[in-house]
């Protein structure tokens, strides 16, 4: 039993210490480095991916950020897409969700900041992009679906 707590506890130690650290910074070098056309400031970002605009917000203080793509005006819906998102956030959207906001349907990805990587960060642009893309259609942000038989 000893050393099982040993070892979870020098597990958390390996992965608290080769944590990623992300701030405000590191995310505005990782854009400058991705994108063309990089607007906005510190914590709020606006870009383009492929055909569609992205915003990047964080917020240091409380260690959040998003990464959020408009889809569509939300009074353009029906109840079928509502109902289509939902099970989509649950089985086929993965690590981004379908909301509601300001009038508008996004694709969004939430997470800590700090403990974000690099490669979480251009991981999760692909998702916020590809489940906007495919919103209306396949309701997609990998070609992984979780839980969900055929």
């Amino acid at each position: 039993m000893k050393i099982y707590i040993v070892f979870i506890f020098l597990s958390f130690i390996v992965v608290t210490a080769s944590s990623q650290k992300m701030d405000n910074k590191k995310l505005e070098k990782i854009l400058n480095n991705t994108f063309d056309s990089i607007q906005g400031k510190e914590g709020y970002w606006q870009f383009k991916y492929f055909d569609r605009y992205f915003l990047l917000i964080t917020d240091e203080k409380h260690n959040r950020m998003r990464i959020v793509s408009p889809i569509v005006e939300e009074e353009k819906l029906d109840e079928e897409y509502y109902k289509k998102c939902l099970e989509a956030n649950y089985h086929t959207v993965l690590d981004v969700k379908y909301v509601l906001s300001d009038g508008l349907l996004w694709s969004v990805f939430i997470h800590p900041l700090k403990e974000l990587s690099e490669k979480q960060v251009k991981d999760a642009i692909v998702q916020v992009y590809s489940a906007a893309a495919t919103f209306g259609r396949s309701y997609t942000s990998t070609e992984l679906v979780f839980g969900k038989s055929n």
